[in-house]
């Protein structure tokens, strides 16, 4: 494992440096990193890293999500409004229904399998999102009117809006049964996932003024009990739906809002941290990408995709309408909604491990997201986010 370790951060830190040279997200050569190191290509990374990839890709999720909490404003996000709440959900329902509507016919699966392609690329990815809108943040573009915010918050609900309606369908595909409670879980999760962090983070504020300690120290104690947040939505799962990933963004934000000084300075240590993590979830990310399932793909597959984020950035288009955002914030906006990487890395082999019979092209169709959205969505935030947003003079 040591070894693996070693090619992922020592060719992740080369490779991406020669894209940033390039002009070009250094995520793209993470990823291409991935794919050459992973057990498609080269197969050099050790079995041992790779049986706890999904676990070492949610540890980096929970570092930049923490990262963004602690620099997210509650004033700001309650600035923005509706857009931020239609953003959780609008743009993967219709992005779904693309799916539903034009899969059948272009990928020859029936409309439950459509349904179940739909929802594995109805989310965008946070990791790719949330460190590029924090990085917005920090500098000031686009916060006079709470935009980075707005995106984060979406990219991040928007996955537990997918994920439970993906685990709703792949049951019924399996012979099992989806009930209207399965969709009620929709909702339950985000608000218990909220109130949980918020909770938290009111608990945490006190205990950080009450006790002096180093704030290296605060910020382990706060890693651990986001980590124990993730836990306990495994444990709870056939109980209660709680998204454990927002209640992580959710507690950051609380300790922001009630604590700002500590904020700022931990911020900066998980700034420190996420130099390390981002290189592990993208090379990660890269090594489950098969390749040969993208070639194999074929000019439909990769039709059904644009067609989708069509309907995506239609359904964007829906949420900042009549809203204070000129013409170029709205088409940022927009932009911000290409990549996919996270989700689609996650559950894209579920459908494939449980036996269905449409697995083979579920995974494929994540794969070819990753492959196109996600460097190509990045290329789009880096280039325009100066020229289309306010900067921080304006904030």
């Amino acid at each position: 494992m040591l070894l693996s370790l070693a090619l992922i951060f020592l060719c992740g830190l080369l490779l991406g440096s020669v894209f940033e040279k390039l002009k070009l997200p250094r995520l793209l050569g993470m990823l291409l990193v991935g794919i050459l190191l992973g057990p498609h290509v080269l197969d050099l990374l050790d079995g041992s890293i790779l049986s706890i990839s999904s676990e070492v890709r949610e540890i980096a999720l929970i570092i930049i999500l923490v990262k963004a909490g602690l620099s997210l404003d509650i004033n700001d996000l309650k600035k923005v409004g509706r857009p931020a709440v239609m953003m959780c959900f609008v743009p993967a329902t219709l992005e779904i229904i693309a799916f539903l509507i034009f899969g059948p016919a272009l990928l020859h699966v029936s409309l439950l399998e459509a349904g179940i392609i739909g929802a594995v690329m109805g989310a965008v990815s946070p990791a790719v999102i949330v460190p590029k809108m924090s990085k917005m943040i920090d500098e000031g573009w686009g916060t006079d009117k709470g935009i980075p915010q707005m995106i984060i918050a979406g990219s991040s609900a928007d996955d537990v809006y997918v994920i439970v309606i993906f685990t709703a369908l792949v049951s019924l595909a399996g012979g099992g049964s989806a009930s209207v409670m399965d969709f009620v879980q929709i909702p339950i999760s985000i608000i218990l996932g909220i109130v949980l962090g918020v909770i938290t983070g009111l608990g945490m504020v006190k205990l950080f003024q009450s006790f002096h300690m180093r704030d290296s120290v605060k910020v382990l104690i706060i890693l651990s009990v986001s980590f124990l947040f993730v836990t306990l939505e495994n444990m709870l799962e056939n109980i209660v739906s709680v998204s454990g990933l927002l209640a992580v963004m959710s507690m950051g934000m609380m300790i922001y809002n009630r604590y700002d000084q500590l904020a700022k300075r931990i911020s900066g240590k998980f700034s420190k941290l996420w130099v390390a993590a981002e290189i592990i979830l993208f090379v990660l990310v890269g090594a489950t990408v098969d390749i040969q399932y993208a070639a194999k793909a074929g000019v439909m597959v990769v039709v059904m995709l644009l067609i989708g984020l069509a309907f995506r950035l239609f359904g964007t288009w829906l949420c900042v309408i009549k809203t204070a955002l000129n013409r170029k914030e709205r088409l940022f906006c927009l932009l911000a909604q290409l990549p996919k990487a996270t989700v689609q890395a996650a559950i894209g082999g579920v459908p494939l491990a449980k036996g269905l019979a449409c697995g083979n092209i579920v995974l494929t169709v994540a794969v070819v997201s990753i492959l196109i959205s996600a460097p190509i969505g990045a290329f789009m935030i880096d280039k325009t986010y100066k020229k289309f947003l306010n900067g921080p003079s304006a904030s």
